[in-house]
Order: structure tokens, then C-alpha cells, then sequence
């Protein structure tokens, strides 16, 4: 029997979540309604934790140290980030999966993976 492929792994592994991270903040440093919760923020550590958590999120190797997605987001939930700004972060991650070739159906499992955490990220 052949053992399933992870999402991580379909999507083209380490090379693909990198690459999909560097497009995705250059998206998202670029977008009036949410850079802003950017300032101050050294963008290769935010970079590399990301790389981390999202080949953790989508079953790859686990070397995700950072803090738990409720914590991580509070600080931002006091500055005001609400749907609409996470909203626009799911579709800055389809809109650079789709430029870099991903099939929908893949799209499609990775938004439903950045919509588990909603709550979680706006602390409700």
C-alpha cells in the first residue's frame, strides 16, 4: 500500500512553502487594509516563522516554535484586526498559490486550513 501524500507534500514541499511565503508578504506589504499590522516587524523572522507553521499546517516536518495562533494574534487584536483583515490575508494566500501554479482543489484545502484558525487568530 502506498501511504497518502500531505498536503505539504502535494503542494511541493520546502521549495513551495518558501517560495509561496516570499510572494504571499510581498501581497500582504502591499495591501493598504492590513500592512499596517506589519510596521515594526522584522520580516525575515516573521518570514521564517511562517515558512515554519505552514509546513507544520499542512502535515509536513514539525518545527514550528512559536507561540499558539490566539497568543501570537492578540496584540493585533488590540490594534483592531477583525474578519475583514483576515479575510484579505486567506485571499492574498489563494491569490499567490494560484500565480504560482497550484491546483484549486489544493487552494482549496490550504483557505479551509487559514479558516480553522479565525477565531483562534481574533481571540473569540
Amino acid at each position: 500500500m502506498s501511504q497518502q501524500k500531505s498536503l505539504y507534500e502535494k503542494l511541493g514541499g520546502e521549495a513551495a512553502v518558501n517560495a509561496s511565503v516570499d510572494v504571499f508578504y510581498r501581497k500582504v506589504l502591499s495591501d493598504s487594509r492590513i500592512s499596517s499590522f506589519f510596521e515594526d516587524v522584522d520580516m525575515e523572522k516573521q518570514a521564517a516563522k511562517q515558512k515554519s507553521f505552514l509546513t507544520m499546517a499542512f502535515g509536513g516536518p514539525h518545527n514550528y516554535s512559536g507561540l499558539d495562533m490566539r497568543t501570537g494574534h492578540a496584540h493585533l487584536v488590540e490594534r483592531g484586526l477583525n474578519d475583514t483583515h483576515v479575510d484579505a490575508v486567506i485571499e492574498h494566500l489563494a491569490a499567490t498559490l494560484r500565480e504560482l501554479g497550484v491546483k484549486e482543489e489544493l487552494i482549496n484545502q490550504v483557505a479551509a486550513i487559514a479558516e480553522s484558525t479565525r477565531n483562534d487568530v481574533l481571540g473569540r
